[in-house]
């Protein structure tokens, strides 16, 4: 469980992290994961201080550059299910606001244990017109067999935003719909909120874990 997370993490930040490049203006969404996920691996694997586990600039990388290609809303939205549309909108806004700090986290330790990972992608099963598409990969570990993770991602204004991930069968949002409606029947979508600020205060006490020689 703990690699899948680690994958899970691995593929968004990859997917994010040259955000700032500007994408062709009809490249495909499995070309443009494609192209963001292998540059992101070998910078990951040459940066010193990202492998060291440079807390202060693994998290403003990862603040600055996953945001434009991750719907955290949707995420969010969908994460939350039925009890979305009862929260108000200011519980809407804290808890993707924490939600998404706690991905944040999550990616920041991913990205500083990337070494010897490599993606390879599937054909694309999509209809050009489509808005909404599944980009299939696998990763390739130095030990064990490969990884299956696919990425589900929409077409809006703004271009292609990654809104799910599923690593050897589970859906992200699915793993973490189950937690949120155990944390809201306990305490309301407040008590949500509150669990996750309180997680994030223990993750952003603890520095990253590396896969640098000790």
């Amino acid at each position: 469980m703990k690699f899948i997370k680690q994958f899970i993490a691995l593929a968004t930040v990859a997917l994010a992290f040259n955000a700032h490049a500007a994408a062709p203006a009809n490249e495909a969404p499995d070309a443009l994961v494609k192209r963001i996920s292998q540059d992101v691996i070998e910078t990951a694997k040459a940066d010193k201080a990202i492998q060291a586990g440079d807390t202060k600039k693994v998290m403003e990388l990862v603040e600055t550059k996953i945001l434009p290609y991750v719907d955290f809303q949707r995420m969010t939205s969908l994460a939350a299910g039925r009890f979305w549309r009862d929260a108000t909108p200011e519980q809407q806004k804290a808890l993707t606001e924490q939600f998404r700090s706690l991905l944040v986290f999550t990616y920041s330790g991913a990205l500083s244990q990337v070494k010897d990972q490599t993606i390879d992608f599937k054909p694309l099963r999509a209809d050009p017109a489509d808005t909404e598409v599944e980009v299939r990969s696998q990763v390739n570990m130095p030990r064990g067999e490969p990884i299956p993770l696919n990425y589900r991602v929409a077409k809006g204004p703004q271009g292609w935003k990654i809104y799910d991930i599923n690593v050897l069968g589970a859906w992200l949002v699915e793993t973490y719909k189950g937690t949120f409606a155990s944390e809201i029947s306990k305490g309301g979508m407040d008590g949500l909120i509150k669990a996750l600020t309180e997680k994030n205060k223990k993750l952003a006490s603890k520095p990253l874990k590396t896969n640098a020689p000790k």
